[in-house]
């Protein structure tokens, strides 16, 4: 039967007594100020080790007997009619394998796939490519949006527009809102297609053994590219198995069996052999997916004291001949409004298609959002942060703010000077929002072997944030036990089933199965130590590595010596991840200040600081978390600065493909990062565990933008903020 439970929930300052209800076999949730023995505490990554030895095994690592190495021919064209593709030449070439062609009879991109082979080295499978030929004809494309817009426009698809049904949101009366407004701000804002360039690129490895397949494979859902091949193969789930031993890194971009993980397959089928397929850097970035553009007309009415009454975007973007290039979000979300309207379009073009990317859509629209803020809050006199502070109707934000200004001084830098000569000084700051919370169905396996080791398994995979470590955390937390006593084991189909890690799920989703199984274990071994200690289990408690009797802790049998008592090798149990409960609240907020500088002779934007101050819930391990949003921040630097993906729309093809051209951040180009979390007892697991990685980044390049506006006094509307766009903003080119 359920559980009615009230838990004391909430966050330093807002504390309440909440009544969920959560499942019998539930462990109840952990509450507002729990002391934790492993939880909670900066713990390094248990997998450090093994990445800094390079012990760790990527898929670029997996070396099999025999293996061939595979390689696919792409379109030269951006869009094309294919007619024969002729195979014979590659086929004569001596350690050529394989060969296979795929059925399309268009192709819509420049890199789009056309044919694969597989050889004994990659020479030899390079070879093979140029002697395919393809009858190409090519057709007439468009490259980018204010092309595809226009009458007449080529279309990407043979039947249906370019653009596609508007999508629109709206709440209250825009029109109204405006009337009453006593300050309108209007303007458009424009952010560029950036690319994943995860540093591991996308790849596999196959191998057939009969009729069952074995795939290794870079990706964020081992589940998810287990079904795609199940459907491509017709095959049954047991005959099929996908391993992530290590990934590097995914951003989004890796959910699903892609072009290359199917030609793997096939190749290796082909040539009753292994077949390794890993994506050389410029085919990631000309098919591998990538953020999309945006053009956003943002129109924002407030009343004179500065509070909101209106907002709107007319907002257009394009993911090449993919989907998703949204960004209403922070519109919708950020500030209270009575009155908001959205209105989004996808724009196709012939290029590579779009694919999630951390935190889809709220960069682009957390740029517009709050540049357009300041820019109004400028033009009424009042300071940008107390403009925010007025729309501002999340509690857990109000103290982010006041957090944030403390620690970074913003009433003080405020009124420093902070011009020296050609270089000036800015300050900005930016809100944001995330819902990371997970998704029901993740499950965990714990099992006790009489050695007392414990192992964790799980059919998660850890993409870089540090997975392994925070479940082993959770289990031995249960448990009672020491942290090195728990072994994690992940990124197995033959696992038990965990969702992909995508929308910053994986620990609000892992957590609370790997929680849950641990409890179940440690009831079934309380249940082996009650007749020795002379107590009912249901008087007995897991803690300082031993089972003990509640209240008398001298009456203790050590964890191993209980384990030693299990009848056969091993103790197991299984926990899910239960649906939600109504907790505390359901989203998570987040801030971040920044200090910039700007060289008003060169136009180059140096990023100096960024405070960041985030709520994600019950943190498990702080060092962790802070390398999660150090990362996101970096990320945003790029997208603020450095990144953009370029198309010639005289051929359509991209000119800067390589991580020559496609400029990143590196070392010199990251600040000075603080990071402050306010951690919110929501109760809305059996742990409260929150995902990071995408909230961390929401804010960055907002605040960046800003900090540059503040620097310079003129705004610059569009993404990356390049020295060619502040010197034609200052007049000087």
């Amino acid at each position: 039967m359920p559980r009615r439970l009230t838990l004391k929930l909430g966050f330093a300052r807002q504390v309440q007594d909440v009544t969920v209800v959560v499942p019998d076999d539930e462990p109840t949730p952990w509450e507002l100020d729990e002391r934790f023995a492993v939880v909670g505490i900066d713990t390094p990554r248990l997998d450090g080790p093994l990445k800094a030895t390079g012990d760790a095994r990527y898929t670029y690592d997996i070396e099999l007997r025999g293996m061939l190495y595979g390689a696919i021919l792409r379109s030269p064209y951006p869009h094309a009619r294919v007619g024969k593709i002729d195979l014979t030449g590659a086929r004569r070439i001596p350690g050529v394998r394989a060969a296979i062609a795929r059925d399309d009879q268009v192709v819509r991109f420049a890199g789009q796939e056309v044919a694969a082979v597989a050889a004994i080295t990659p020479q030899v499978a390079a070879d093979a490519l140029a002697a395919i030929v393809v009858d190409y004809q090519p057709l007439p494309f468009v490259a980018s949006m204010e092309e595809a817009l226009k009458p007449f426009a080529p279309l990407v698809f043979a039947s249906g527009s370019n653009t596609t049904a508007a999508k629109i949101f709206e709440t209250g009366n825009v029109a109204h809102g405006f009337d009453q407004a006593a300050a309108v701000h209007e303007a458009i804002y424009t952010t560029p297609v950036q690319a994943h360039v995860s540093l591991e690129t996308h790849g596999a490895v196959a191998r057939w053994d009969g009729e069952r397949l074995t795939v290794w494979v870079s990706t964020q859902g081992i589940f998810t590219v287990r079904d795609d091949l199940m459907v491509f193969f017709a095959l049954p789930p047991e005959n099929v198995r996908v391993i992530t031993a290590y990934i590097g890194g995914g951003f989004g971009s890796k959910f699903g069996a892609g072009a290359e993980v199917i030609m793997a397959a096939q190749l290796a089928r082909e040539a009753a052999a292994p077949v390794k397929l890993m994506l050389p850097r410029a085919a990631e970035h000309l098919a591998a997916g990538n953020r999309p553009s945006s053009w956003q007309h943002v129109k924002l009415g407030t009343a004179p004291d500065g509070r909101l009454t209106a907002i709107e975007l007319i907002q257009r973007g394009s993911g090449g001949i993919g989907g998703g290039a949204g960004s209403s979000g922070p519109f919708k979300q950020l500030y209270h409004c009575p009155n908001i309207r959205t209105e989004e379009r996808n724009i196709y073009l012939n290029a590579g298609p779009s694919s999630p990317m951390r935190a889809p859509g709220w960069p682009q629209g957390c740029f517009a959002l709050e540049l357009a803020v300041d820019e109004l809050a400028r033009r009424l006199a009042i300071d940008r942060l107390e403009f925010r502070r007025r729309n501002n109707a999340d509690p857990v934000r109000a103290l982010e703010y006041e957090i944030g200004a403390r620690a970074f001084k913003w009433d003080e830098r405020t009124r420093a000077p902070r011009t020296k000569g050609p270089l000036r000084r800015g300050i900005g700051i930016a809100s944001g929002w995330w819902h990371g919370t997970g998704r029901p169905g993740s499950q965990a396996q714990m099992i006790a072997y009489r050695d007392g080791r414990v192992e964790l398994r799980t059919g998660s995979q850890d993409i870089g944030t540090g997975t392994r470590t925070i479940l082993a955390m959770i289990g031995a937390e249960e448990l009672g036990i020491p942290l090195s006593q728990v072994r994690v084991e992940i990124g197995d189909t033959r696992y038990l089933y965990a969702v992909p890690s995508g929308g910053s799920s994986t620990a609000p989703s892992t957590t609370p199965a790997v929680r849950q199984a641990a409890a179940h274990l440690k009831d079934k071994l309380l249940r082996l130590a009650a007749p020795v200690l002379g107590a009912d289990a249901e008087d007995l408690e897991a803690r300082d590595g031993t089972i003990r009797v509640r209240f008398e802790p001298s009456r203790a049998l050590p964890f191993a010596e209980v384990c030693r008592r299990i009848p056969a090798d091993s103790l197991s149990a299984d926990g899910e991840h239960v649906p939600d409960y109504q907790g505390f609240r359901l989203s998570q907020a987040g801030c971040q200040f920044a200090e910039v500088e700007v060289d008003t002779e060169t136009g180059i934007v140096r990023a100096l600081e960024v405070i960041a101050i985030h709520d994600a819930g019950l943190i498990v391990d702080p060092l962790t978390a802070r390398s999660q949003v150090n990362g996101g921040i970096i990320m945003g630097i790029g997208f603020a600065l450095f990144e953009e993906r370029r198309l010639d729309p005289t051929i359509g093809l991209m000119v800067n493909p390589t991580m020559d051209d496609y400029k990143l951040p590196g070392p010199l180009d990251v600040p000075d990062i603080k990071v402050i979390f306010v951690e919110v007892a929501n109760g809305i697991t059996n742990t409260g565990v929150l995902g990071l990685g995408e909230a961390a980044h929401v804010p960055t390049a907002a605040a960046i933008g800003c900090a540059v506006f503040d620097a310079i006094g003129i705004p610059i509307r569009s993404l990356p903020i390049t020295p060619d766009r502040v010197l034609a903003a200052l007049g000087k080119v």
